[in-house]
């Protein structure tokens, strides 16, 4: 796939999801719709961070990298705003459900920092 064709996807996507959010906002009344409404609530919320958050460091890794390491820019944005749209996210639910502490928020850190340290250090072998 090329990457304008997965950039076209992400932007398209993202547009998609951030109007079901805004939607979801506006039409769904949360104490009708029960777990339902929530759930859709935080999936359209989800992939609409990833995609925007994506975006955004694709072009900021683009101005500072260039067009050298391409496709090593497309991948390293794509997990990193995965990680970051599953902290806002998980945050958020956690907040909704009363549960957000400090030691939450330094565990959820804590565990998404080591899991990007394993795709780091496996990306780092797979080279040699």
């Amino acid at each position: 796939m090329s990457p304008l064709f997965y950039n076209l996807i992400i932007i398209f996507g993202t547009i998609i999801f951030w109007i079901g959010f805004a939607a979801t906002l506006a039409g769904i009344n949360p104490e009708q719709g029960g777990g339902a409404a929530v759930l859709l609530f935080f999936i359209n919320l989800f992939f609409a961070l990833t995609g925007t958050i994506y975006l955004i460091s694709y072009v900021i890794r683009l101005k500072i990298f260039g067009k050298s390491a391409l496709y090593r820019n497309i991948q390293v944005s794509t997990r990193q705003a995965g990680l970051f749209a599953i902290l806002i996210s998980s945050t958020l639910w956690l907040q909704s459900q009363r549960l957000l502490t400090w030691y939450n928020v330094i565990l959820l850190i804590l565990g998404l920092t080591v899991l990007e340290f394993f795709f780091i250090s496996r990306q780092s072998r797979a080279r040699y």
